[in-house]
């Protein structure tokens, strides 16, 4: 699982939560419409990836839901940072 799963799965998990999704939006800048119009494109999926690799709790929750390895989604996220960092 790469890239686009994780962000996926971490976006549905954000939909589920109006609280965590606002949250989320807050922090990277998006209102609605412009979320709406970002899905699925690479700068949404580094936002969820880097949102989930700075609140483990979330982290933790969306792989258990979605029986993903926490520490494989991090070696994930620390390649998209080096490639763009």
């Amino acid at each position: 699982m790469e890239l686009e799963s994780y962000a996926a799965a971490a976006l549905n998990a954000l939909a589920s939560d109006p609280e965590q999704l606002m949250r989320f939006m807050s922090a990277c800048g998006y209102a609605p419409h412009s979320l709406r119009q970002a899905i699925g494109t690479p700068e949404l999926d580094t936002a969820l990836l880097s949102h989930l690799a700075t609140n483990e709790p979330l982290l933790l929750a969306v792989c258990a839901n979605n029986g993903l390895s926490a520490e494989h989604f991090m070696s994930c996220w620390q390649r998209i940072n080096h490639q763009t960092g």
